[in-house]
């Protein structure tokens, strides 16, 4: 695997339950179960997959927002799980996160110029400095400063979602991980809001972790892209190569739900049932008991990742 910025190495991420009898053993829910990937500076790296398969877990717990069951974090280098008080929030500056609900992660009872000015504050940064860079910030994002006086309630969902990058992009962080951040917009402000993030890659030299459960939109913005099964990454290529030429049947069934002209030329492929709890996933490979392609070896040993081509890595026995 090339080193890259952030680097995560066989990350675990499990949830114990609590005990339902006195003599038996709690179960636990295996969100993450063994992520690695490595990011290159000012890539867009995109991780899609379904609901639940622990694409947000990932998020949260690469921004320390969730300990780690196992693994580690890199950043330049550095494993930011063994981190002292200091250089954790000097990491936190470093890799910020836009959150995929902005109602939710803007704190209703401040106004615009409150939310972005707390954090500021509490990096001991003076008044003027502080109103400098929001009013600097505020035109960077394209917002007028007559919506610093506002609450969140008062704001569109694109005004909110600006608010949002902007919020993550003030402490001037190297790389920001956008958990579903357009998800919950009409479509013609995703694509403004896809076009700033952009125009901000280039203009601030970022480096993203887009996150969502949008293949065409991955596709559009992101160099490369992971697939997520069930806690698991299932194949890693570059855009281009994922959508022209898809390895894992889970990834061909992805892209055969697209509507329209995709160039993958995929007939639309119906899996059985529904995604394994991750409360008790299946022996071998965990997506064997809905694969149209599946062998008897899929359902008792789990394929490891295989570099197929160059840099087209996939987890499956097929290959």
């Amino acid at each position: 695997m090339k080193k890259g910025i952030l680097e995560i190495r066989d990350l675990r991420k499990h949830y114990r339950l609590r005990r339902t009898r006195l003599l038996k053993k709690p179960g636990s829910i295996k969100a993450l179960n063994g992520v690695s990937l490595s990011i290159s500076k000012g890539e867009s790296f995109g991780l899609v997959g379904e609901s639940g398969c622990g694409k947000s877990t990932a998020a949260y717990t690469i921004v320390g927002l969730l300990k780690p069951t196992e693994g580690r974090i890199l950043f330049k280098g550095n494993d930011v799980t063994s981190l002292n008080r200091d250089q954790k929030r000097e990491f936190r500056k470093k890799v910020q996160l836009i959150f995929q609900d902005t109602s939710g992660s803007l704190n209703p009872k401040g106004t615009v110029e409150w939310i972005l000015r707390e954090p500021l504050r509490a990096m001991g940064m003076q008044k003027k400095e502080i109103k400098e860079l929001i009013l600097e910030s505020m035109n960077l994002v394209g917002l007028d400063k007559d919506l610093l006086g506002r609450f969140p309630h008062e704001l569109s969902g694109g005004q909110k979602q600006r608010v949002g990058i902007m919020n993550a992009l003030i402490l001037n962080p190297e790389v920001v991980i956008a958990d579903e951040p357009i998800s919950s917009l009409d479509v013609s402000i995703q694509a403004q809001i896809l076009n700033l993030m952009n125009d901000l890659q280039e203009r601030l030299s970022l480096t993203y972790l887009f996150i969502s459960h949008d293949l065409n939109v991955v596709h559009y913005f992101c160099d490369r892209i992971a697939v997520m099964y069930l806690g698991e990454i299932v194949e890693l290529s570059e855009s281009e190569e994922l959508y022209r030429s898809p390895l894992h049947p889970y990834t061909q069934s992805l892209l055969s739900a697209i509507p329209g002209e995709t160039g993958h030329k995929l007939e639309r492929i119906i899996l059985e049932g529904d995604a394994p709890s991750p409360l008790n996933p299946p022996t071998g490979c965990f997506f064997h008991p809905r694969c149209f392609r599946r062998m008897a070896i899929c359902s008792s040993v789990k394929p490891q990742m295989t570099e197929v081509t160059k840099d087209h890595f996939v987890s499956c026995h097929l290959y």
